[in-house]
């Protein structure tokens, strides 16, 4: 018997067995063009055995790149793209380097912060006094999306004053149309009622159990029939 024990390892076991036997095989041929058809041969069989990476942009130089793998880096073939190395395959990415910066206001965000600071830092009043505007439609609107009550301009002015130690001020009251329940609240959402169908127990149509049409089961009653025990 033979036993997965007693078998080599699997470089790439998406793939399976066969196709590592495959590439294990190609690996023994000493002619290098019958080693190259049996190579292009492979790599159409695993684009066959896996469509969703046609998806991927340059699908056929991952799958090349994945037939060198499965050699161990071994195989000595022509491929249309760079032959990939140990070093470079299995390297890792340089890590990204996470933002460091501490969000003054939580509930505002950093999006707003960064508005913040470029409003604070333009020059042309015009556009300050614009900047002002926007920031304080956001502010009220984030208030309303969250809430159930709409704040007052009174509030988002204090804030932004704070904020801005006074340097960036609206005239206009930002209109943000608001909802009195934005989301339903599952605790007194009443399902309701269904029209159930009621059954005519008085005379009438077929199939009626109680009633005096055709196909019913008590209609020997109304000739004055008698019960059997």
């Amino acid at each position: 018997m033979d036993y997965n024990t007693g078998r080599g390892p699997l470089q790439m076991r998406e793939y399976g067995r066969h196709m590592q036997k495959m590439v294990d095989y190609i690996l023994t041929i000493e002619d290098r063009a019958q080693r190259q058809r049996n190579a292009e041969s492979i790599v159409e069989l695993m684009a066959f055995f896996n469509p969703q990476l046609k998806t991927i942009e340059d699908y056929k130089q991952k799958l090349w790149d994945h037939l060198f793998v499965m050699s161990n880096f071994q195989l000595d073939v022509d491929s249309p793209y760079p032959k990939p190395s140990p070093e470079t395959y299995k390297a890792r990415p340089e890590p990204l380097p996470y933002p460091k910066h501490r969000i003054k206001y939580n509930h505002l965000g950093k999006n707003l912060e960064q508005l913040i600071k470029k409003a604070m830092d333009e020059t042309d009043p015009e556009k300050k006094s614009g900047f002002a505007h926007t920031i304080a439609h956001y502010m009220k609107l984030a208030y309303s999306t969250w809430h159930k009550e709409l704040v007052h301009d009174d509030a988002i002015r204090q804030e932004l004053d704070a904020i801005t130690n006074g340097e960036l001020t609206f005239t206009n009251t930002p209109f943000v149309r608001h909802r009195a329940q934005p989301f339903r609240d599952e605790d007194s959402y009443v399902q309701p009622k269904r029209n159930k169908f009621k059954r005519n127990r008085g005379g009438g149509g077929g199939g009626n159990r109680n009633g005096g049409g055709g196909g019913n089961k008590n209609r020997g009653k109304q000739f004055g029939s008698k019960k059997r025990y």
